[in-house]
C-alpha cells in the first residue's frame, strides 16, 4: 500500500503538493479562527462521578452555570485599613474593577453586593453578628495591613478565565501607581497565568528545539536541502493537527493542554518519519535507480516501516481514549492527530517532493559535514558501533547485567513517587498569582484551611425533599459531626436551599489544598465516615462536589484505569509484534525491556524532581508530587514510540537471519547498520522533548524530561546492548513460534537500511 501511495504521488507530484498547499492554507484559516474557542481550561469527568452530578444538581436547580471567585489583594507595608489612604485606595480599586461592568463582574462575596472591608463597616446593623464574625476574617489580616476583595466572575469557567484579562489588566495598573501592592488570585487568574505560562514554554520550545534539531539534520545529510524537508513536513503535520484540534473543539470539550501535545509531538515524529523516508531515498539514489523507482522503493520499505510505527503509536494512545476524563482524552486525541498527519504527509507529500527535487536532494552540501553523515546499509558504521558490537556479541550475559542491574535499580524509585496535582505554588516565583495565594497563606488567619479551602470548598448537595424530618435530621448529623471532627477546622455554612425545596446545598471549607493526596484522602473520609452513616436510609440522594472532590474522583480515575490500559496496550503490541516477527519470544522481551525503559524514567522522575538529585543542574523545579496523570500518558507515548526502535533493529537481525541462518553474524549486523538511523532518530526527539523541557512550568519540566531520558534510554542502553545481548544469548530460540499459532498472518514490517 504505502508502495502504491507512493508512486501514485510521484507520478503527478505538482498534484499532490498543490492539495497540500491547499490543506495547509485551509488548515491556518481553520486554526487561526476556531483555536481560541476550541480549548478550555476545565478539566471534566464522565458524568456518573459523584463531583460531576454534584455539579450537574447545581446547575440544573439552584445556581445555574458555576462561577468563578477570584480575590484581590491591597496591601501596605506601614499603613493599616484604620487609615483614609487605605481606605482611598481600596475603594478605587474597587471602583475600576466593577466599572469593567456585568459582563465580567458578577458581585461580591458568594455573588453578593459586599466585595470589601469597608462595604461591610458602613453597613453596620444590616449585618448580623453572626455573619460579621465570619466575614471578617476573610476581608482583613490579623496585622490590619493587608485587605482582601472578593468578587464573583461572570459567565461559564470558561468565559471568566477570558474575562479575567481584564480585571488583571485593572490589578497591574493599580499595582504601578503607589506604594501599594495589589496582586489577584483565584481559579480563573490561575488558569489565565497557567495559559500564558504554557504558551511561553511552548514558544521557547520552538526556539530552542528547532535550531538543534535542524543542526542535528545537517549533521546527518550533510546537505542544507534534504535538512529542510523534514522541519517542513512536520509544520504541515502540526498545522493540519491544529486544524482538526480547532473543528473537533467546537463539538467537544478538549483541555487547553493539546495544543502543547500537538507542538511537541508533531515535531518529533515529523522529523523522525521524514528522516527515514529521506535517507532512504538518499540511499536508493546511491545504488543508481531513477528518481521515480527510487521514490517508490522507498515507499515500499521504509514508507512501511513509518506506517506501522505511526499505527503502533495510534494503537497505544488508542488506550488513553477509554479513561472517562477529558484531560487523558484530549491529550490523546491531539497526540493521534498530530501522528495521523504526520504518516499522511509522509506517506503522500514527502515521496511527491522527493520526486520534484531528485538528486538535487543533496543540493547545498557542507563539505565538512559529509563524512559524519549517514551512509548505506552494508557499510560498517566503524569505530564506536563496531566496537559495542564486538562487546556485547562475545559477552551477552554480562552486558545484560552491567545495563539491566541499574536500569531495575532505577525501577525501584517507582515505588517511592508521591502522585498528585501541581498547583499553583510550582508556578514560577515571578507568577502572580503564586505571590497572591503565598501572601494570602502568610497574612490571612485561615489556619489549616487556607486560601484555598474557601476559594473552592467541598460543596454536599442534597437531593429530595429538603423539609422533609428525616431528611432536615440528616443533614444536621452531618453538621454537627463535622463540627466534631478535628480534621475539618471549620463548620459548614448553613443550607441554602431551591426555592422549589427539592435540593439544599451545604458549602465546607476544605482543609489543605484541593489537589493534594492528603485533601482526597480527607473527602474520602467526608463521604464514607460522615455523609455516608448521616444519610442512611434517609429518602434523599447526596453527592459532595467541589474542586478537592473532582480531585479526589479523578485520582479514582486513574488508579481504577491505568491498569486497564496497560493490559490493553500490552496485549495489543503481544499481538501486533507476534504477528511481524512470527514469534512468540521477541514480543515478550520487547514488553519486557519496554517496560523497563518505562521503569527507569519513572525512577528518574522521582529521583530529579521529588528528591532534588541534579535538579539545579538541570533548571528544574523542586516538585512535592509527580502529576497524577503524568504516569500513565507517559507509558502509552513511550510505548508506543520506543516499539519504532525495537522494530527497526529486530527487523534488520530477522532480514539478515532468513539469509544466513547465522544468529550471532544476523545481530551483529543488525545492530550496525541501524545505528547511525535510530540514533539519529532518537536524538531528534531527545532534542526536541529537551526543549519543552526547558520551559518554567513543572508540568511542561516533567513530561519533556520523561520523554526525553525514556527515548534516550530506549534508543541507546536498550537497543544497543539489552535486545542484541538478549538475542545472541536465546539464540534460535528467538524465533520461536508454536505450531498451533502459524496460522496467524505475516505482517513482517521491512526496516529501512541503514544509512
Amino acid at each position: 500500500m504505502t508502495e502504491v501511495l507512493a508512486r501514485i504521488s510521484a507520478r503527478r507530484p505538482w498534484v499532490t503538493v498543490g492539495v497540500w498547499v491547499l490543506l495547509v492554507v485551509l488548515g491556518l484559516g481553520l486554526s487561526g479562527t476556531f483555536l481560541g474557542s476550541a480549548t478550555t481550561t476545565d478539566f471534566r469527568l464522565a458524568g456518573r462521578y459523584e463531583s460531576e452530578r454534584a455539579a450537574a444538581l447545581l446547575e440544573e436547580k439552584l445556581r445555574g452555570p458555576e462561577k468563578l471567585a477570584e480575590i484581590v489583594i491591597v496591601q501596605s507595608e506601614s499603613l493599616t485599613v484604620d487609615h483614609a489612604a487605605f481606605r482611598t485606595k481600596v475603594e478605587a480599586v474597587h471602583e475600576a474593577i466593577m466599572a469593567l461592568g456585568p459582563g465580567t463582574i458578577s458581585g461580591g462575596i458568594d455573588d453578593r453586593p459586599l466585595s470589601h472591608y469597608y462595604q461591610v463597616v458602613d453597613a453596620g446593623p444590616l449585618i448580623s453578628q453572626e455573619d460579621l464574625a465570619q466575614l471578617l476574617p476573610l476581608l482583613v489580616s490579623v496585622d490590619q495591613g493587608t485587605a482582601l476583595l472578593h468578587y464573583t466572575l461572570s459567565g461559564t469557567s470558561q468565559e471568566a478565565t477570558s474575562n479575567v484579562e481584564d480585571v488583571i489588566h485593572v490589578v497591574e495598573e493599580a499595582n504601578e501607581a503607589d506604594d501599594f501592592l495589589v496582586l489577584i488570585g483565584g481559579d480563573a487568574s490561575t488558569a489565565y497565568e497557567n495559559n500564558e505560562l504554557a504558551e511561553q514554554d511552548l514558544q521557547q520550545g520552538e526556539r530552542f528545539g528547532v535550531p538543534v534539531a535542524l543542526l542535528v539534520l545537517l549533521v546527518l545529510f550533510g546537505a542544507v536541502v534534504a535538512t529542510l524537508l523534514p522541519l517542513g513536513l512536520a509544520a504541515v503535520a502540526i498545522i493540519i493537527a491544529l486544524a482538526a484540534v480547532a473543528v473537533i473543539g467546537q463539538q467537544f470539550q478538549l483541555v487547553f493542554f493539546v495544543t502543547l501535545m500537538v507542538v511537541m509531538l508533531g515535531l518529533a515524529v515529523g522529523i523522525d518519519y521524514s528522516l527515514l523516508i529521506v535517507s532512504r531515498f538518499k540511499e536508493e539514489m546511491r545504488h543508481g535507480l531513477s528518481t521515480r523507482d527510487a521514490v517508490a522503493k522507498t515507499g515500499g520499505t521504509a514508507g512501511r516501516t513509518v506506517l506501522f510505527s505511526g499505527a503502533t503509536v495510534v494503537l497505544a494512545l488508542v488506550g488513553l481514549l477509554i479513561v472517562p476524563a477529558s484531560f487523558y482524552q484530549s491529550l490523546a486525541l491531539g497526540a493521534i492527530l498530530v501522528v495521523i498527519a504526520s504518516l499522511a504527509a509522509t506517506l503522500t507529500l514527502l515521496p511527491a517532493v522527493l520526486a520534484l527535487l531528485g538528486p538535487k536532494i543533496d543540493m547545498l552540501t557542507i563539505p565538512f559535514l559529509t563524512r559524519f553523515s549517514l551512509k548505506g546499509a552494508d557499510t560498517s558504521q566503524g569505530g564506536f558501533w563496531d566496537k559495542i558490537t564486538l562487546i556485547v556479541t562475545k559477552r551477552p550475559v554480562i552486558s545484560l547485567l552491567i545495563v539491566g542491574v541499574p536500569m531495575i535499580a532505577l525501577s525501584y524509585f517507582y515505588l517511592e513517587m508521591r502522585t498528585g496535582l501541581n498547583d499553583v505554588n510550582t508556578f514560577p516565583d515571578k507568577a502572580e498569582t503564586k505571590k497572591a495565594f503565598l501572601l494570602m497563606e502568610e497574612k490571612f488567619a485561615f489556619g489549616a484551611v487556607g486560601p484555598a479551602g474557601f476559594l473552592s470548598p467541598a460543596e454536599i448537595v442534597v437531593s429530595g425533599s429538603i423539609d422533609d424530618p428525616q431528611v432536615m435530621a440528616a443533614i444536621e448529623r452531618v453538621r454537627q459531626s463535622l463540627a466534631e471532627d478535628t480534621t475539618f477546622t471549620l463548620p459548614p455554612q448553613p443550607p441554602i436551599v431551591n426555592d422549589a425545596g427539592d435540593l439544599a446545598l451545604l458549602t465546607l471549607p476544605f482543609p489543605g489544598k484541593s489537589t493534594s493526596p492528603e485533601a482526597a484522602d480527607d473527602m474520602k473520609r467526608l463521604r464514607e465516615e460522615h455523609i455516608k452513616p448521616a444519610f442512611a436510609g434517609v429518602p434523599a440522594e447526596v453527592y459532595v462536589g467541589g474542586l478537592t472532590a473532582e480531585v479526589a474522583d479523578f485520582y479514582g480515575i486513574v488508579r481504577v484505569y491505568t491498569p486497564i490500559v496497560f493490559v490493553f496496550v500490552l496485549g495489543l503490541s503481544f499481538l501486533i509484534l507476534m504477528m511481524v516477527f512470527r514469534s512468540i519470544v521477541i514480543p515478550i522481551k520487547a514488553i519486557i525491556m519496554n517496560l523497563l525503559s518505562v521503569g527507569a524514567t519513572y525512577g528518574l522522575l522521582v529521583l530529579v524532581f521529588q528528591k532534588g538529585i541534579g535538579a539545579d543542574l538541570f533548571g528544574f523545579q523542586h516538585a512535592d508530587v509527580i502529576d497524577a496523570w503524568l504516569p500513565l500518558f507517559l507509558f502509552t507515548i513511550l510505548f508506543g514510540l520506543s516499539m519504532d526502535y525495537h522494530v527497526f533493529l529486530l527487523s534488520r537481525i530477522r532480514e539478515r537471519y532468513d539469509e544466513t541462518q547465522d544468529n550471532t553474524e544476523a545481530v551483529a549486523y543488525g545492530l550496525r547498520s541501524t545505528a547511525g538511523l535510530i540514533t539519529g532518530a532518537a536524538l531528534i526527539m531527545v532534542v526536541v522533548f529537551g526543549a519543552f523541557a526547558s520551559g518554567e512550568t513543572v508540568v511542561n519540566q516533567l513530561m519533556g524530561f520523561g520523554l526525553a531520558i525514556a527515548v534516550l534510554l530506549d534508543a541507546t542502553l536498550v537497543r544497543s546492548v539489552l535486545v542484541p545481548a538478549s538475542m545472541e544469548v536465546l539464540g534460535k530460540g528467538n524465533w520461536y513460534l508454536p505450531p498451533f499459532l502459524r496460522w496467524l498472518p505475516d505482517l513482517r514490517v521491512e526496516a529501512p537500511e541503514e544509512h
